[in-house]
């Protein structure tokens, strides 16, 4: 008995050290949107979730306004299998959030498997309500040391 009560503490413990804020968990939500509109685009749900004023950019240097990074996705020549993130930090100050993470993807690229795994900065502003992407920038992860 007295185990499993350390083991109910030390969840709460756990618990209570990554809880999240009404706007971390909103940030959180509107990133998973993203991906979403990543993974299965959409017209609607990309300008939805993209401020006017985006700034998109890939790890390779090409930078999209909203408009591109719409159409992109649409008819682009990247489709995407799978797409997630992993160690996510978001910081939220006033109306902007900042989100850090890994963005793990298979796609193909006019029809050549590719497996992404890149870093990216995200930059989201509150508009209206809603969270908003205003700028995105991927950048390669270096490769760990052989």
């Amino acid at each position: 008995m007295k185990n499993i009560l350390s083991l109910v503490i030390l969840f709460c413990a756990v618990q209570l050290g990554v809880a999240q804020t009404k706007d971390e968990q909103a940030v959180a939500a509107a990133v998973e949107k993203l991906n979403k509109g990543i993974l299965d685009p959409e017209k609607a749900l990309l300008k939805s979730i993209a401020s006017e004023a985006l700034s998109y950019g890939h790890s390779g240097g090409k930078v999209q306004n909203k408009a591109e990074f719409v159409e992109d996705l649409l008819n682009g020549p990247f489709d995407f299998l799978s797409v997630k993130t992993s160690n996510q930090r978001i910081m939220v100050s006033g109306k902007n959030a900042i989100v850090r993470h890994t963005f793990i993807a298979k796609a193909s690229n006019a029809g050549v498997p590719v497996d992404l795994n890149i870093g990216n900065l995200l930059v989201w502003r509150k508009e209206s309500g809603q969270w908003k992407l205003i700028a995105r920038q991927a950048f390669r992860v270096p490769e760990p040391a052989k």
